[in-house]
């Protein structure tokens, strides 16, 4: 359950959400494919704004989704986002366009789109052609050649905000821009715009340019500024440049440029209050004294990369905000305003990550700028690599467990999304193992543990590292237990995974070792078994029998180790086709003789006593000598007779089923005893959860069989007593409580 400080969602987010998992549902087919709503009723407009962003955030909007919104009377779409959807030309034309649109981001859409057919296509609807206020396109071709002369950018004349950035930008198509007579906002960054003096077109309405790193701008310095100075309404200039591309002239340009401007003075761009030349390397400190000397009014400076962010003078002026490596604060504002920049964010990150490696206080905002980078760029190495690690500093120790509980899963699913997409990289896979290898991540925060199980496994059989392969058979050991019956199902019918942990038991086993490694990947083998036919005969295949019978041997006076390996045996045991697989005249005396020592762990006699019980409740597939299937029937009801119930939980069971064929009034007391002392035994420790699966599986109508039959054992029906008394204790509690 999700801590009180996430606060419960708004019951319109739940309504959607479930709007977004029922299309299948609610909608119909069109001839082309595409779904609409069988019975579609007026959307409140904000709420079908809201509906397409949470189906593109959940990955639902495609070509076939999208055509809802073909629905345009009733679905009334203002502020539009596609970025990153699957969505192609036609669907866009047929469920977008005719909308009156205010805003649009289509950046790095995945299907046929380009800038030159969104714009067209666009300029088709008259009323989106004054309309439409804002579009963001980034990272999408240009393709420009394909337009018709009469059909441009200055076709969409409501435009206000415009950011094209990585569209592969042209001189030609930057002159229609400018035409633009309402144009407030421009992005422009990588482009490969060579001339800024269209710009004058629009320079009593242009108050913010973003021109980062424009490395084929051939201006020099002098005409470039000459240009800037006459943008006398610009308040914003973004004119920084990617420092982790090679140096070439433009940039030296570039460069001087920046000098000349920080030094120009206030009656240079007299409206500036927000400049950004971070990754201009060159800058001197002096000419940052300067701007910021004759500046009062600035609000922001950007100088990440440049080595002067820990200029004294900074600090004076407390209305001004910092992008740069200085301090928390400075690499916080660059993880914000930069989220779309992979050199900004890798350099900002790598500064975050040295300033939170001793950190002792929970900072859920860090975290969340984190995941913000992380999610900005999804496939990019170099950021998943520093944030991983970034990642393990904000969660460390008890960190976690002080944030919100939806921060720090959405935080592990992104470890998930870099562990899948880096699978080869050894060190980002060691960051997200580090930061998933806690207790508090593994036990209490959801997530999806079946594809963090399956990711650890196959990162496991390729690295043989002491320390990682620990941390991995630790979280597989957690991980396994948590999944559901199917899950483990599916996992097991890769037998691979059994072989690889058998030999991290084979390799410690050979020389003796008792550590933490040996302790995980037995727990996770017995979790792996655990009502799961199909991993338990890829044990038996994998030779594990044989394995299991030399450590039963080799670390006889280690109770948690044999605790283990019978737990596990007593899995396989509940099997009925691999019964026969264990009838081994040497392993029964070597379990019987556990079961029979009282000098040994009470655990361990009662795995060995669950096998024995198995195993002899079957005289069908019983083919050892019938002396000692009677010996082992006779010793199981004298030695349960001497154990005492624990306080602490010895063991947990997913369901009872297993018990079922032991409880028949047919079998053997001994065999019955076990099953109802195992009962009572968890019974007793959480009375209210397993009365719930007694009742649900029918095993109280065979304990009540049991405890009325005339020939059932004095003990056994004793037990058997006892557990219904509890069961209908609970019951009772229950229903006057409610």
């Amino acid at each position: 359950m999700e801590r009180e400080s996430d606060g419960p969602e708004a019951l319109s987010n739940l309504c959607l959400t479930q709007v977004c998992h029922s299309l299948d549902v609610l909608c119909g087919k069109r001839a082309d494919g595409s779904l609409a709503f069988i019975l579609a009723p007026l959307f409140p407009q904000e709420m079908a704004d809201r509906l397409l962003r949470m189906m593109a955030a959940k990955g639902l909007l495609n070509d076939s989704t999208v055509g809802i919104f073909q629905n345009y009377k009733e679905l009334r779409l203002r502020h539009v986002s596609l970025r990153s959807c699957p969505v192609s030309i036609a669907a866009f034309q047929l469920a977008i366009c005719p909308h009156r649109l205010l805003e649009l981001d289509a950046s790095c859409v995945s299907g046929d789109l380009t800038v030159a057919n969104i714009v067209s296509s666009l300029a088709s609807n008259v009323p989106c052609r004054t309309s439409l206020q804002r579009l963001t396109i980034n990272g999408l071709p240009l393709d420009w050649e394909s337009l018709e002369h009469q059909v441009g950018f200055s076709s969409l004349q409501g435009l206000r905000v415009l950011n094209l950035a990585s569209t592969g930008l042209t001189n030609a198509p930057l002159e229609d821009i400018c035409m633009l007579s309402q144009l407030e906002s421009l992005d422009i960054s990588s482009s490969v715009v060579s001339d800024l003096t269209p710009l004058l077109q629009c320079k009593s309405t242009l108050r913010s340019l973003v021109a980062h790193s424009l490395h084929r701008l051939d201006m020099s310095p002098s005409n470039l500024l000459s240009v800037f100075g006459q943008l006398h309404a610009l308040r914003h200039l973004d004119f920084s440049d990617d420092h982790f591309t090679p140096s070439d002239g433009v940039r030296g340009d570039g460069d001087k440029s920046v000098c000349l401007l920080l030094e120009g003075g206030p009656q240079f761009l007299p409206s500036l209050v927000s400049l950004d030349v971070s990754g201009r390397k060159s800058v001197t400190e002096a000419a940052v004294k300067a701007f910021v000397m004759s500046r009062s009014e600035a609000v922001f400076l950007g100088l990440l990369a440049t080595g002067l962010s820990s200029c004294n003078i900074l600090s004076t002026f407390k209305n001004l905000k910092v992008a740069g490596e200085a301090n928390e604060k400075q690499i916080c504002e660059a993880l914000r305003r930069y989220r779309e920049r992979e050199c900004f964010i890798r350099e900002a990150l790598v500064h975050l990550y040295n300033m939170t490696v001793d950190t002792d206080k929970p900072q859920p905002e860090l975290l969340q700028l984190v995941l913000s980078a992380m999610q900005s760029h999804p496939t990019s190495l170099h950021v998943h690599l520093v944030a991983a690690a970034c990642v393990f500093n904000l969660t460390t120790q008890n960190l976690a467990a002080a944030m919100p509980v939806s921060l720090i899963s959405s935080a592990v699913t992104q470890l998930l999304h870099s562990m899948k997409t880096f699978p080869d990289h050894p060190q980002v896979q060691k960051n997200c193992m580090l930061a998933l290898c806690s207790d508090y991540i593994l036990q209490e925060v959801r997530f999806d543990k079946y594809l963090a199980s399956t990711l650890v496994i196959n990162w496991l059989s390729s690295h043989e590292e002491q320390t990682l392969q620990r941390m991995a058979v630790a979280v597989i050991s957690v991980l396994v237990a948590k999944l559901s019956p199917a899950e483990i199902e599916q996992l097991s019918k890769d037998a691979s995974i059994m072989k690889q942990l058998l030999a991290i038991v084979q390799q410690k086993a050979m020389v003796g070792v008792l550590d933490s490694t040996l302790k995980f990947a037995l727990s996770a083998l017995w979790n792996l078994t655990d009502e799961t036919p199909t991993a338990a005969r890829n044990f038996i295949e994998s030779n594990g029998l044989e394995l299991y019978e030399e450590v039963l041997e080799s670390y006889h006076n280690e109770a948690s180790v044999q605790q283990k390996v019978l737990g596990l045996l007593n899995n396989v045991a509940e099997v009925e086709e691999l019964q026969s697989e264990m009838m081994e005249e040497d392993l029964i005396e070597h379990i019987l003789g556990l079961l029979q020592n009282p000098d040994v762990d009470l655990g361990v006699r009662y795995f060995a006593g669950g096998i024995l019980a198995h195993l002899a409740s079957r005289p069908e597939s019983w083919s050892l000598d019938e002396e000692l299937h009677s010996t082992t029937l006779r010793q199981l009801h004298a030695s349960i007779k001497t154990w005492t119930h624990l306080d602490r939980e010895m063991v947990s069971y997913r369901s009872f089923r297993p018990f079922r064929p032991l409880l028949l009034t047919c079998q053997p007391c001994g065999v019955q005893f076990w099953a109802v002392w195992a009962i009572q035994l968890v019974c007793t420790q959480d009375t209210s959860h397993y009365s719930r699966i007694l009742l649900q599986e029918g095993v109280g109508e065979l304990l009540q069989s049991l405890a009325s039959h005339p020939d059932t054992h004095t003990d056994v029906k004793e037990a058997s007593q006892n557990i219904l008394r509890m069961v209908e204790y609970t019951s009772d509690c229950q229903s006057r409580s409610s």
